[in-house]
């Protein structure tokens, strides 16, 4: 369960520290997630040579590895980051764009959480059940399947890997494979703005970047990201608004949005 007090001071210090958050993403959200990390008051960088991810990393407070947009050039470049992050104790947060859709996307998928070891693996249902079955097949991006389905693959997978697990969708799981945490706050409209899962784990990197519990980090992020959301969406006429609207809560967002508006989550025990 979700410590309000704790959460209003992750977002203090995130906004107080400003951490640099190395980002290796797809080239559709690369806009989208250095706005987010800038209104939430963490610092983005997006580097992608290779002859360079290691010395940026070595300055990052967190990584993220988000495979988006593939090629064998961006591949090179997050193995190279992600080993130097596991080398230097910085968190790694991985996302898992479109696991399952093709054969060379859960590879890389695999390659990246063996060899880099990430500390927090978030993805949509369809993508969190992909990495725990080969033989299940995505629809791209776009989850076909339920969060709440997806909760025991997430565990299973976090044993596995020793990483932190969240599962977005219509309620969030975030899991060590021993515990899991809920977040309840969001809209379905959420779904209508591209990037919007990228968003999600670049915040989590930010959250991360500060807290070195991982699980309440990662709760901490999904938490503010479901309540800016959700305010967001009442404000909107539509998608385009709801993106800038989106952007103005996670800048404006302070204790008393957040005592008023978080919905009871609940922690469990497995």
């Amino acid at each position: 369960m979700i410590n309000i007090n704790f959460l209003e001071r992750d977002v203090a210090l995130v906004r107080k520290k400003s951490p640099l958050i190395h980002n290796i993403t797809n080239y559709v959200v690369m806009n989208n997630t250095a706005n987010a990390l800038l209104a939430i008051g963490a610092s983005p960088v997006m580097a992608h040579a290779a002859d360079e991810v290691a010395e940026m990393t070595d300055i990052a407070s967190a990584l993220v590895l988000n495979i988006g947009t593939l090629d064998a050039q961006w591949v090179e470049a997050m193995l190279i980051a992600g080993k130097r992050a596991l080398a230097r104790h910085i968190p790694v947060v991985f996302d898992p764009v479109g696991a399952g859709a093709t054969t060379y996307r859960t590879k890389v998928s695999r390659e990246i959480i063996d060899e880099c070891k990430p500390s927090i693996i978030r993805g949509n249902a369809s993508e969190i059940i992909a990495l725990c079955n080969a033989g299940v097949q995505t629809k791209g991006v776009d989850t076909t399947e339920r969060s709440k389905s997806a909760l025991n693959p997430a565990k299973m997978l976090a044993r596995q890997t020793d990483a932190i697990v969240v599962v977005s969708g219509e309620t969030d799981y975030i899991t060590n494979g021993e515990e899991v945490e809920t977040v309840e706050n969001g809209n379905t409209r959420m779904t209508g703005v591209t990037g919007m899962g990228c968003t999600a784990t670049a915040l989590v990197a930010a959250f991360a970047a500060i807290n070195t519990n991982l699980l309440d980090a990662s709760t901490h992020a999904m938490a503010i990201m479901g309540i800016a959301g959700e305010i967001a969406a009442s404000r909107s006429r539509g998608n385009g608004s709801l993106q800038v609207n989106f952007l103005d809560e996670l800048c404006i967002i302070d204790g008393e949005t957040i005592r008023k508006n978080l919905r009871q989550t609940r922690h469990e025990t497995v």
